[in-house]
């Protein structure tokens, strides 16, 4: 399997298919970079050089004990790209991911990136404080590090339904992505992503969309229970200087059946445009 050795000497893993143009795609917490399969192939049947990674503490990347860190993670892309030597690269995260991409591309990605795109995306900054007063409350996060610790494996379970959606009244619940959504968490570390929480949750990306100087799109499902719009796009969305909005009604915050669908039609036509 292939490997980048991140700046500490973690091992990354990374995949990639197809050949052309390079789009790096991160994925949200506690996944890996098998959530982005579907969109791997999209792109890659469409001539692009789709590649995709496991955050460190996550999939099979490096069960790091320290570095588990929005810095470190970004440090981590950078040795990726800089180790495959990309140019005219485009970015692509969902959720934590997003973060991620944000980061990368503000403080790393002069000369590399092109364009960045962002899905149910935690920036600017999720926690509740003096400066974000309509973000989520501290304990909100407080509870869930205290799931992860108890009984991740049930978590993971019982996550996966507001993650998608499936508990709204009606919903067409998949098993088949209750049972990824567990097989993946299950493979990421316990300190990896019980550290993430923090990450992804206190993490400022404020700085980060106010210096990004190529295209984004920030697309969104209205019907985000884990990353709500109101907290996130809405406000990523008037801090950034060349940025697009595409909210999907009633999508949820797991990417799948009509919005995976659109977000993947949209993808092709922002990296084409």
């Amino acid at each position: 399997m292939p490997y980048v050795t991140a700046p500490d000497g973690a091992q990354i893993f990374y995949k990639e298919w197809g050949a052309g143009r390079p789009v790096i795609f991160s994925h949200g917490w506690p996944l890996s970079a098998d959530i982005w399969d579907t969109e791997l192939k999209l792109l890659a049947d469409n001539g692009y050089r789709a590649i995709a990674h496991d955050r460190r503490g996550h999939g099979r990347s490096e069960q790091t004990w320290t570095g588990n860190d929005m810095d470190t993670y970004a440090a981590d892309l950078a040795a990726l790209v800089d180790t495959l030597d990309l140019t005219g690269l485009a970015l692509v995260g969902h959720s934590t991911g997003g973060g991620e991409v944000v980061r990368y591309a503000a403080q790393h990605g002069q000369g590399r990136v092109s364009k960045v795109v962002t899905a149910g995306a935690v920036p600017p900054v999720m926690v509740r404080s003096d400066q974000n007063p309509d973000g989520t409350p501290i304990a909100a996060f407080d509870d869930i590090r205290a799931h992860v610790l108890a009984d991740r494996s049930q978590y993971w379970k019982d996550l996966a339904l507001p993650f998608y959606g499936f508990n709204r009244d009606g919903a067409a619940v998949s098993q088949g992505l209750i049972d990824q959504f567990w097989l993946l968490g299950m493979q990421a570390g316990l300190a990896g992503a019980y550290d993430c929480i923090k990450v992804f949750s206190e993490t400022d990306f404020t700085e980060d969309l106010k210096n990004l100087t190529v295209p984004i799109l920030i697309a969104h499902g209205e019907d985000d229970q884990i990353v709500p719009i109101h907290d996130a796009a809405y406000k990523a969305i008037e801090l950034v200087s060349h940025g697009t909005l595409r909210v999907y009604p009633g999508a949820s915050h797991g990417i799948h059946g009509d919005y995976q669908a659109e977000l993947g039609r949209d993808i092709l036509r922002f990296l084409a445009a």
